[in-house]
């Protein structure tokens, strides 16, 4: 870190968390560096979501922190830090422990923080607009572009249709016997079908491809750093997903996308309603998020009814290109 990085006021935001919770966080990490164009703003989020947080301008560094941590002791009093993480009061104390001068975040008495009231049925995405908006800082939930990353279509999958099969928990992972079924559909169509994870689903992507008799190259689960599946995404005709990071990835890079909900509603962290090319498949009612085994509503979607949207799904809308990107933590 240079001297005259080191002499620029210190923006810090916290939201150490997923990809998906990276990708809802972009409009508000964008209205941040907007808001304070001569700070220097660091991300304080893991390490391995460096590649994509490259594609959002606004954002100087990441400084590698894990959920509710306290960050890195060189960011000591930050001219401001802005909780994006969660209401408190773990994540509150996280950033009081580095003595901000100023601590923009929601109302948590057990913290000894005031500010507006956190609301649990709110979209992810407006939540934290809102946030910064009560604190006199604009932001537009509109803003989850990211531009295209260099060299978008990679392994042979432009114009291809990604499967997606993974989630974080049980509950929301469609049947993998359904999603090949809907890979044996596109094959006989003539569409590549590519098969995303991370390494910890490649199992179950080699499970998928060999149900539908996919090429094993067709498994690019475990074998792409995040920089690389954003240009798989981005060079895809079409991706199918649970209620994930993927799908977000797809709304932020402009990729039509059919994502199927079980426990949570799309709501809360769907797509926004004006964008047509992402379609959202949910049963109507929410669930156990946490649970061990698939939710009862996201097994309501069968085979003929995911099918059926994804041959409507519309074209792809290009995301607009973005100005810069930060440099390494």
């Amino acid at each position: 870190m240079t001297s005259r990085r080191a002499a620029r006021p210190l923006l810090l935001s916290y939201r150490a968390l997923g990809l998906g919770d990276l990708l809802t966080g972009i409009p508000a990490l964008r209205a941040l560096g907007r808001a304070f164009p001569d700070c220097r703003h660091v991300l304080c989020a893991p390490a391995q979501l460096s590649p994509l947080v490259a594609l959002v301008d606004g954002i100087d560094a990441v400084s590698d922190t894990r959920p509710l941590a306290v960050p890195a002791r060189e960011l000591r009093a930050p001219a401001v830090a802005v909780n994006l993480h969660g209401r408190g009061p773990e994540s509150h104390r996280a950033l009081q422990a580095l003595a901000p001068q100023r601590l923009i975040a929601f109302d948590c008495p057990a913290a000894g923080h005031a500010g507006p009231a956190y609301d649990d049925d709110e979209h992810e995405v407006r939540r934290w607009c809102r946030l910064l908006e009560a604190g006199g800082i604009p932001a537009d939930p509109g803003d989850l572009d990211l531009r295209l990353p260099p060299g978008a279509a990679r392994h042979g999958g432009e114009g291809a249709t990604v499967l997606h099969p993974g989630a974080a928990n049980a509950a929301r992972r469609w049947p993998i016997a359904r999603f090949a079924e809907v890979a044996r559909r596109e094959l006989r169509r003539g569409r590549r079908v590519l098969v995303t994870g991370s390494p910890d689903e490649r199992a179950l992507g080699v499970e998928l491809a060999e149900r539908a008799g996919l090429d094993p190259e067709a498994v690019l689960a475990g074998r792409t750093g995040l920089d690389e599946l954003a240009g798989v995404i981005a060079g895809a005709g079409r991706v199918v997903c649970g209620d994930t990071g993927v799908g977000h990835l797809a709304t932020a890079l402009g990729t039509p996308s059919l994502l199927l909900f079980g426990p949570t509603a799309p709501s809360r962290w769907g797509p926004p309603a004006a964008r047509s090319q992402h379609v959202v498949l949910w049963a109507g009612r929410e669930g156990d998020p946490h649970a061990d085994s698939p939710d009862a509503g996201l097994l309501e979607l069968d085979v003929e009814r995911v099918d059926a949207a994804l041959q409507q799904l519309p074209g792809r809308r290009d995301a607009r290109p973005r100005r810069r990107g930060p440099t390494a933590a």
